[in-house]
């Protein structure tokens, strides 16, 4: 018995050192392939640079409506990445914003229902933030934008399909009038 055991052990040190010799390798794998279709980012191609302004609009005075002008977002499966028709939309979007100055305006997120509620929060408030910044790089001022994450809560579909699951990744934009006296007003659903 004590013969077979420093092979045992042999054995399972050989077997740690050859799983622990293959993990850098996808790691460096996963990064290189990170880095490579970073560049394919339509947000990267139109030169962004990272907002200066931090400060959001509050959420607390009133509540945000969806309007007619604002069109809707959509995100790939596990992406907060910009598509070219996203910003073609949210140039769209930006011109209303600015034509409408006396509104606040939010961004909410939204995942499809795969993954974990916690992992699909942090995914819908990387999109809200992907849509805000690219509003400042228009010359929209922060001040005037808040963000929120409802994960995969409020689906627009609740089929089990690519076709449905792709309407619930979308990043909304809603308005909300201000007041002279605390910079925002209720408004009433309609």
């Amino acid at each position: 018995m004590l013969r077979n055991r420093p092979n045992f052990l042999l054995i399972a040190a050989l077997g740690a050192l050859t799983l622990a010799a293959c993990a850098p390798k996808q790691v460096k794998k996963d990064a290189a392939d990170q880095a490579k279709n970073k560049g394919k980012n339509a947000a990267d191609q139109a030169n962004y640079a990272p907002p200066t302004d931090v400060t959001e609009a509050s959420l607390r005075a009133g509540e945000f409506v969806n309007v007619d002008g604002l069109e809707n977002v959509r995100f790939d499966y596990d992406s907060a990445n910009l598509k070219e028709e996203a910003l073609t939309v949210l140039k769209n979007n930006g011109e209303y914003i600015k034509s409408h100055k006396d509104d606040d305006f939010l961004i909410a997120g939204f995942c499809d229902d795969r993954g974990t509620i916690e992992y699909n929060l942090a995914l819908g408030q990387k999109r809200a933030k992907q849509v805000r910044e690219y509003y400042m790089k228009l010359g929209i001022s922060g001040n005037r934008i808040a963000t929120i994450s409802y994960g995969k809560e409020n689906p627009l579909c609740s089929d089990a399909t690519e076709e449905c699951w792709a309407q619930n990744r979308r990043g909304e934009t809603r308005a909300r009038a201000r007041t002279a006296s605390n910079g925002t007003t209720e408004q009433t659903p309609q």
